[in-house]
């Protein structure tokens, strides 16, 4: 396994690939489906794995009245991310691997991992998710994004050249032994397609585990409509 000092250099040395990229497919995805999970104008966001702040500033631009901190392991992209974005007032760059972050007092709303936890030793994962337990409120949400293990195999296997230099398949299972652990709930997981015709790509939703004090029955009209929808797309009317 790479040591910190080695993905550091790597992550440097990524930096100008990343601007080269600009905003893609995958990343217009990702704030797409932020947004669907609840993303606010005055939400506080931590984005972890940020690279050089394309999706941060996505995000930023979606919370003008919260803000958002974003950090990266490598230097020089939190560098690049700052002189780029530097037009957003709401957006904050700090170097860490979150093995150091630590905010006292500090809850944030959102947690988003933009492709970055199939990146970070699995054996790191489960002190990843105290830090965020720590720095989380009731109603926090966390947000990842990871390609899809069968996919990442078969790129693993056909074009391993084109791969990062940690970039490990992240088996559901074991994720969520580790959520669990840190006290949160899968809400939603999904396998879909972004580039390619197969599904290469998963996100998952968690939330915190608490507890459930009163139930509320759905409203008639709303479900009503919603099983003669069912009804009429299946034909069975």
């Amino acid at each position: 396994m790479s040591d910190t000092k080695e993905v550091k250099e790597f992550y440097d040395h990524y930096v100008g690939k990343q601007e080269k990229i600009g905003i893609n497919s995958r990343h217009l995805s990702i704030i797409d489906k932020l947004l669907k999970a609840g993303l606010k104008s005055d939400h506080r966001v931590l984005e972890v794995g940020c690279g050089i702040g394309t999706v941060s500033q996505l995000i930023a631009r979606k919370t003008p009245n919260g803000n958002v901190l974003a950090v990266d392991i490598s230097e020089k992209s939190i560098e690049k991310a700052r002189n780029l974005w530097k037009g957003l007032s709401n957006l904050a760059f700090e170097v860490s691997d979150m093995s150091d972050f630590n905010k006292p007092g500090q809850t944030f709303d959102f947690f988003v991992f933009p492709d970055v936890l199939e990146h970070i030793p699995v054996e790191q994962h489960a002190a990843l998710f105290e830090k965020i337990n720590r720095h989380a409120h009731a109603d926090s949400v966390v947000f990842i994004h990871i390609p899809a293990p069968r996919f990442l195999e078969y790129n693993i296997r056909q074009e391993p050249d084109k791969l990062q230099i940690i970039d490990q398949p992240l088996d559901t299972a074991n994720l969520l032994a580790s959520w669990r652990d840190n006290g949160f709930y899968l809400e939603k997981m999904e396998t879909y397609p972004v580039f390619y015709e197969e599904k290469d790509y998963q996100y998952f939703i968690l939330k915190r585990n608490t507890k459930i004090n009163k139930s509320t029955l759905r409203k008639k009209w709303p479900v009503f409509i919603e099983r003669l929808l069912i009804r009429v797309r299946n034909g069975l009317i």
